[in-house]
This record gives structure tokens, sequence and C-alpha cells, in this order.
């Protein structure tokens, strides 16, 4: 028996499915496929298989045969900017995208269907930062995680975190642990009890070219490293490796400017 991805499951059990409000899959639309694939398969060994043709072309990025991460193209008279994008789980996305409207929030695209995996929505915080809503069908989000080349964190650079911070404990249930500080406004957002994203406030120091946006980070066993990859790949280096909170990081660009760090696993 398999699962939705082709993956082999025991005693033919159905996939499982993540709890409400927990990041379960990160996107990037682009400009171009080869490249991009190029890029991500030389850095983090992905190998590529189309995705739902709906709203738009799309591949799923795989590891050792599991769905990490999708890539989705532009339509060729969009300019947009490259972004990676991080997805909540959700048992009734129209529900979750009312909530997010009636709390300051936007809904851009969706609710739709994406083919028969899913339905999604992608919308915007009260501050602009840009994040997905998907309701599984088949395809359940990514299952690895802490392993080298699979998304280990997501972060939120915002503004200030009070008011933000409680528009995701609204609409996806998130409780707030707060860092008492009084020069770091920063906030880790739990779900049953444990750690699923952060919230960090940066004030008038927020770069204004970039505004509030969320941040993922992919774990790799070096990140030195992988930093030297990133350059060698045709990639810039935007934050250089630093000992930071969730262990050795650095913020890096792919080659079409999407911005994602990558953080050192202890295995």
């Amino acid at each position: 028996m398999t699962d939705a991805r082709g993956n082999a499951r025991p005693n033919g059990e159905a996939p499982a499915r993540l709890a409400p409000g927990t990041p379960c899959w990160v996107s990037l639309m682009v400009h171009g496929f080869e490249a991009t694939e190029e890029f991500y398969g030389a850095l983090f060994g992905w190998e590529f298989r189309p995705g739902p043709e709906q709203p738009g072309p799309y591949v799923r990025a795989l590891l050792n045969g599991h769905a990490v991460a999708g890539i989705g193209v532009f339509p060729a008279d969009r300019r947009l900017p490259v972004a990676w994008t991080p997805y909540f789980a959700s048992d009734d996305v129209d529900a979750t995208a009312h909530t997010v409207r009636s709390c300051g929030g936007t809904v851009g695209v969706g609710p739709l269907d994406a083919g028969r995996a899913g339905r999604l929505a992608i919308g915007s915080d009260p501050g602009g930062a840009v994040f997905g809503i998907w309701q599984p069908a088949g395809h359940t989000g990514h299952p690895l995680t802490g392993t080298p080349g699979t998304p280990a964190w997501n972060e939120l650079t915002t503004y200030e975190t009070t008011h933000v911070a409680k528009f995701y404990e609204t609409v996806f249930g998130h409780d707030e642990e707060r860092t008492v500080s009084a020069d770091r406004d920063h906030v880790t957002l739990h779900l049953d009890g444990r750690p699923v994203a952060a919230v960090h406030g940066l004030g008038n120091a927020l770069p204004r070219d970039r505004g509030p946006h969320w941040t993922t980070y992919f774990a790799v066993t070096d990140t030195d490293e992988a930093v030297d990859r990133v350059r060698h790949l045709g990639g810039r280096i935007l934050e250089p490796p630093r000992d930071g909170d969730h262990g050795r990081v650095a913020v890096v660009a792919d080659p079409e400017g999407a911005r994602f760090a990558v953080v050192e696993v202890v295995r």
C-alpha cells in the first residue's frame, strides 16, 4: 500500500494529517523551472516530480522519495517577487480564510482546489507578510523534519510582535511564549506545547525594501559548506554564517533572488 506521494505505508494505514496550525509545506514561485531545479537539486539533493497543474505549472521537490517542498511558475506576464511561502495546515481552508479577513488580514489567492491534492489559499497578515493555508486531501505536507535538505523552521520578521502574534494565535490556534528582554521583541508560537514558528519584531530597523516577511530555514549538515555551495551555484550570501538560537545559521538567496536560511543540524 502506498500513500499520496507513492511511499509505502505499513498495514495500508491512511496518511497522517497534521494538526491545524502546523507548518506543513513550503512553496516557491519562480519565473523559470530549469535554473531553479538545477540550483536546489545541487544544493539539497532534491529530485523533482510534476505536481498538480492547478492553479498553474508546479513540481514537487523530493528527498529520498518524500515530498519536501513545491515550486511553481508565475504566468509569463507577471513579474512578481520570488519568495518562499510557508503553509499552515487547516481542516477547513474556507473557514480559515474567513477568519484571516475578519482579523485584519487579506486573502489574495483562493480558496481553490489544487487538483486532487487538497485545497489552498494564500493570504497576508495585517503587517503584509505572505503565508499559505493548506487543507489536504491526498497530499498532507512534508513528512521529514530535521533531515538535511528539509524545512526545519519558519520565522516571521515584522515591525512588532504584539498584534501580529495575536493574529496567528486567533487564526491558527497558536500559543505565545514571549522572550523576556528589554532590547528584543521576539515571540515563539507554540501548538500543543511544542514550538512551531517564531515572530521577530524589528521596529523601524525593518528594511523598507523587504517589509514584513516569512523566512524558511532549511536543515544542512554544515552551514559554512552550504554557504560556499550557494555562492558556487550562483546564489548570494545575505547574512554570513553565525551562531544563533537554533544553531549555526546563514541567510542566502537563490539565483532568482528568493531568500531563505540554512541551519546546521546536529546528528
